[in-house]
């Protein structure tokens, strides 16, 4: 009988000690000064940052969803890493809260050292601009799970905000004003239908075209989502938030209402807004219902404030001051949670 190896088995630990070389200084280089010790331990070490009275750690998890398979079709690795670090910071921001640290489970068919730093190199940007650390993560060759090629993300989100200061919705009252921020795209949500029109009922591939658009298939989908996080926290410190909304899947028809107390809905005002010409796209090849895009698609807003309405004009001139794009959506008004729509047209 001949022996057998866990190498000629599929696992190839050489190839995973490889890629560990490769990250390391990559994740090493997102450390703020909470870190302790180094990467490569069973678990990562993170101070409470300085100057908190009553800290609160605010976690999230996430993945990228089937926007991998976009990456995988246009063999681009390095920007899923962003969207997989912004489901979770943007998540632990919307409560208040300073992402602190992540860490990152990347399960793969086979593990090639070039294509996993690729992938890390992505999540290292997303940390960068979340500001927060790369502590850890865990790299699993999983050949009878994976095909050639494919892999899945998943990410861990952990910040930090005073309890005081916690924001969880529970202020908002009918009057309180929306405003909604500018996504860049698709963000990481609905391309399992995306996918289905531009892939399938349009037949086109990643390096066509899109029609209208002058923009590759792999350019637009692969657009990493947007990361909030630096210029929402210098806007708190500025401006009294009452609640924040990532507008992930279910768009703003399903996240919205997660932030609203009873007796509170969001009335938006359609047409308020641009809306980047990909959802018309979609919109119009799928044949798809105006409400199945709202409750499918970000439909270019990836997060909404809700401030009083007294604030909400200094709101949106501090952030035309951070160089971010805001609108004036809709307002709270009296009635069961949830969102309505006023107005015609997806945005202008």
């Amino acid at each position: 009988m001949d022996p057998m190896t866990y190498k000629q088995s599929g696992v190839d630990i050489e190839a995973a000690d490889a890629a560990v070389r490769r990250i390391r200084p990559l994740a090493r280089s997102t450390f703020r000064p909470e870190v302790l010790g180094e990467i490569g331990a069973f678990a990562g070490f993170v101070k409470v940052p300085a100057g908190y009275r009553d800290p609160v750690l605010v976690a999230s998890t996430d993945g990228v969803g089937s926007k991998l398979r976009v990456a995988f079709l246009a063999d681009r690795h390095d920007t899923v890493g962003i969207d997989l670090v912004a489901m979770g910071v943007n998540d632990v921001l919307v409560h208040g809260a300073e992402p602190l640290f992540f860490l990152d489970y990347l399960a793969l068919g086979k593990v090639v050292p070039e294509k996993v730093e690729a992938i890390v190199k992505g999540i290292v940007e997303g940390c960068r601009q979340a500001g927060c650390s790369l502590v850890g993560g865990e790299t699993a060759e999983l050949p009878d799970f994976y095909p050639p090629g494919e892999y899945d993300l998943a990410g861990f989100a952990v910040g930090v905000a005073e309890r005081a200061r916690l924001i969880d919705g529970s202020q908002v009252k009918p009057g309180d004003r929306l405003l909604g921020m500018a996504s860049s795209g698709l963000h990481s949500n609905g391309y399992t239908l995306a996918r289905k029109v531009i892939f399938e009922r349009m037949g086109l591939k990643a390096g066509d075209l899109l029609p209208g658009l002058q923009r590759s298939v792999a350019d637009e989908l692969l657009t990493p989502t947007r990361i909030y996080v630096k210029r929402i926290l210098d806007l708190l410190k500025a401006v009294p938030v009452r609640a924040m909304a990532h507008i992930t899947g279910g768009g703003l028809t399903g996240n919205l209402p997660r932030v609203l107390p009873a007796g509170c809905k969001a009335l938006i005002e359609r047409g308020s807004w641009s809306v980047p010409p990909i959802f018309a796209l979609i919109r119009d090849r799928g044949a798809i219902a105006e409400d199945e895009m709202f409750r499918t698609f970000n439909m270019g807003i990836g997060l909404v404030l809700v401030v009083a309405r007294e604030h909400a004009d200094h709101c949106r001139a501090l952030l035309t001051s951070l160089a971010e794009t805001a609108w004036p959506i809709g307002e709270i008004v009296a009635g069961p949670r949830g969102v309505e729509y006023v107005g015609g047209g997806a945005g202008r």
